[in-house]
């Protein structure tokens, strides 16, 4: 889904990965970690593809609320799951959108 409600500005965090062989519970994480970011203070929303590389972005009212996230409990202990189980490699991009446009068919 694609989120086209939001109003500039906006913070978006771009989460791409490249996972390991051993994914067992990474599913259910991931669906977790989504569940849990859309009670954080601050969310807008959240757009994700999982393939051959995983593109996850999540969009925030600020950069506060940002941190917030990064520092929920339960977030934390994904995120240490990821870098020991899932993960081969991730890169985390924080960006402030000041402009957006789109089209539908």
């Amino acid at each position: 889904m694609i989120v086209d409600h939001l109003k500039p500005p906006y913070y978006a965090v771009i989460f791409t990965t490249i996972v390991t062989d051993t994914l067992e519970g990474y599913a259910e994480t991931a669906e977790r970690m989504e569940e849990l970011a859309k009670q954080q203070k601050g969310y807008l929303g959240i757009e994700s593809a999982r393939a051959e590389i995983g593109i996850t972005v999540s969009y925030w009212k600020s950069l506060e609320a940002i941190v917030e996230w990064k520092n929920n409990v339960e977030h934390t202990e994904a995120r240490n799951l990821g870098r020991e189980q899932w993960y081969k490699k991730y890169q985390l991009r924080i960006c402030k959108v000041e402009r957006e446009y789109g089209f539908e068919q």
